[in-house]
């Protein structure tokens, strides 16, 4: 399958996507944490377009769940399984605290964040930084395990640190963490984090990708489960990367254009049940919204529906989809129908699309 998209190839995972020991399938695709976008409403629509993928929410300051509301920061939808909570923090008893209480929620994994190279997240001496002090991560890692034995603690972090150029220290760090601790999902960014001089959004574009340093920790490290994650836009290159690694994580594609999803069950996890039609994928956020708006616990329309915007990307209609579940004078009124009435509008203009042809 190298250099082409082949479902015959992408059929040969199947025998090995589900896992043998629990209920849950393997972590072959999932939905990267992405702050301010992958929240319990994001997850809920995920989820209506794909059974099996493994979903993330944003990540969460471990201080924020135990000095906080837990129940803010952790409420979740029953039907996102399965899910990961990521973490941010780089105080063991800090971590393995919010450990116990989200615990409490039913998440099937707890991640570290190791990647996330913002100021903001620096000054709290998390995320990308803590690449440096791997004695450090570790204990964070073993911390995190000991208080919830019974949930996987996996890590997320990227290929080096600044203009570091070199695979050894990438392959030192996974190493020395697969010596020191029973992690055994590690999800790698496959670009550098630059600490300095460079903003969130440059270091998701700037630092050049290197899936090759990813590829050689799976051969270095064949016991680990190893995820590869940036730059991963369409089917076949997730395809391609499966032919090297133990599983594929999307970003902001699947954010943008969330019903790149649709057919994931079926291609990568071998399941038998027809895709869901964007039609109905509607009808399911209409009864979702309705539902949340009915609670009357601070939920408003927009919370949801700005998640649903890329729903209809490459659709005649989009752009009057995209408006009107946009438009600030509609959405006052918080009324869930307008998903329906937007929905409404793009099969017209579908439907005369086609007529024309």
């Amino acid at each position: 399958m190298k250099g082409s998209f082949s479902l015959k190839a992408v059929f040969l995972h199947y025998n090995s996507n589900m896992n043998t020991q629990t209920s849950l399938p393997k972590r072959t695709l999932s939905v990267a944490p992405m702050l301010d976008w992958t929240d319990r409403h994001y997850r809920h629509m995920a989820r209506q377009i794909t059974r099996h993928t493994w979903l993330y929410t944003e990540m969460i300051n471990a201080g924020a769940i135990v000095y906080g509301d837990p129940d803010r920061f952790l409420q979740r939808n029953e039907c996102e399984n399965p899910v990961a909570l990521q973490l941010g923090g780089s105080e063991p008893t800090l971590l393995a605290q919010a450990a116990q209480k989200a615990a409490q929620y039913s998440y099937d994994e707890i991640n570290l964040n190791c990647g996330c190279p913002s100021p903001r997240v620096q000054k709290g001496a998390f995320g990308a930084c803590l690449m440096l002090d791997v004695n450090l991560v570790a204990d964070c890692l073993n911390a995190m395990q000991d208080a919830v034995p019974a949930i996987p603690i996996t890590i997320k972090h990227r290929i080096g640190i600044d203009k570091q150029t070199e695979y050894q220290p990438l392959a030192d760090f996974v190493g020395s963490l697969h010596d020191k601790t029973a992690c055994r999902t590690f999800i790698v960014h496959a670009r550098n984090a630059w600490l300095d001089g460079l903003s969130p959004k440059e270091n998701r574009e700037i630092p050049p990708l290197r899936y090759d340093f990813v590829y050689r920790l799976k051969q270095e490290f064949p016991d680990l489960e190893i995820i590869i994650n940036g730059g991963v836009q369409t089917n076949t290159q997730i395809a391609e990367h499966l032919q090297h690694v133990d599983g594929v994580m999307m970003g902001r594609e699947a954010y943008h254009n969330p019903y790149i999803m649709h057919d994931w069950d079926t291609l990568f996890y071998g399941e038998t049940q027809p895709a869901p039609t964007r039609e109905q994928i509607t009808q399911q956020l209409y009864n979702y919204a309705t539902q949340q708006l009915s609670r009357q616990q601070g939920t408003i329309l927009r919370h949801m529906v700005r998640h649903y915007l890329g729903l209809t990307h490459g659709l005649n209609g989009a752009k009057i989809w995209r408006r009107m579940l946009s438009d600030a004078d509609l959405l006052r009124d918080n009324r869930p129908e307008l998903i329906l009435e937007a929905w409404q509008q793009v099969e017209k203009m579908q439907a005369a699309f086609e007529s024309k042809g």
